[in-house]
């Protein structure tokens, strides 16, 4: 079963209290998304952590009922500059 954008993106903001998160339904088929993942707490974290983050907070729950999410992480300096 796929899972939803609020769920997925409350996940994530259970396990990283400081982020902001924005997910796309890339298909329309609740099984390919994007999300953009911005928190302050990422500071100091190389991209393979901050995903590693992510990936953690969705509790195995990708290649399962999230297929497939295109995934995009940034602190709150990088964003502004993006």
């Amino acid at each position: 079963m796929p899972m939803a954008a609020d769920d997925i993106a409350a996940m994530i903001r259970t396990a990283i209290p400081d982020a902001t998160v924005e997910i796309t339904d890339l298909a329309g088929d609740g099984d390919h998304y994007a999300a953009h993942v911005t928190a302050a707490s990422f500071a100091g974290m190389s991209r393979v952590a901050r995903t590693r983050a992510v990936y953690a907070a969705l509790g195995g729950r990708m290649g399962g009922e999230l297929h497939a999410l295109q995934l995009t992480t940034a602190v709150p300096a990088d964003a502004a500059s993006a």
